[in-house]
């Protein structure tokens, strides 16, 4: 009987991946790549980092940062399309120019195909929420939705989803309200 075993990849295996303007991240030890996002992802990013970032500036309790590179141990790095730490936290996460544990709050903006909708609503989900990220937001430009998950004792689980003129809050941000309408109105 033979067993079919993949190779468990780390850090120092990412590290050496020669820079070709793809994405990479590792997840359990398996690389994935991402190539350049695309117009509306980027828009939406754009959208979503300006509300929370006038919100923090208005209630300085943290710091909101697109794309950092997050190393939560040596079989799993990603980089998160937003990510909110609170000050109180900073030290705890900070370590050089990268994040060495979970952030408060994480967002992902899904990019088009099957395979980054389950990356992203499958493994990263699994990923965060066994790290401790507080607050999962999976946003879908193409549905104009906020799927919202929070940590509790089995990982991340699915607390709202937000569509249409919803107005959507945030456990991690109090006092958060963000209009879904404005949010996806370019």
């Amino acid at each position: 009987m033979t067993t079919n075993i993949k190779p468990v990849l780390t850090i120092a295996d990412l590290i050496r991946i020669p820079d070709d303007g793809n994405t990479y991240e590792l997840l359990g030890g398996e690389i994935y790549m991402s190539k350049s996002p695309g117009l509306t992802h980027q828009i939406t990013l754009q959208s979503f980092q300006m509300s929370l970032g006038a919100f923090v500036a208005e209630n300085p309790i943290g710091i909101v940062v697109p794309g950092p590179g997050v190393i939560f141990d040596n079989f799993n790095s990603v980089i998160p399309d937003i990510v909110f730490f609170s000050h109180d936290r900073r030290s705890e996460i900070v370590s050089g120019e990268r994040l060495t544990g979970a952030p408060d709050l994480v967002i992902e903006i899904v990019s088009p195909g099957s395979e980054n909708r389950r990356r992203d609503r499958v493994v990263k989900r699994r990923v965060y929420g066994s790290f401790g990220v507080k607050e999962y937001w999976l946003v879908d430009p193409l549905n104009r939705s906020v799927e919202v998950y929070e940590l509790s004792e089995v990982g991340l689980e699915l607390t709202a989803t937000y569509t249409g003129n919803d107005e959507m809050t945030s456990s991690v941000l109090p006092g958060f309200r963000g209009s879904l309408a404005k949010l996806f109105a370019s």
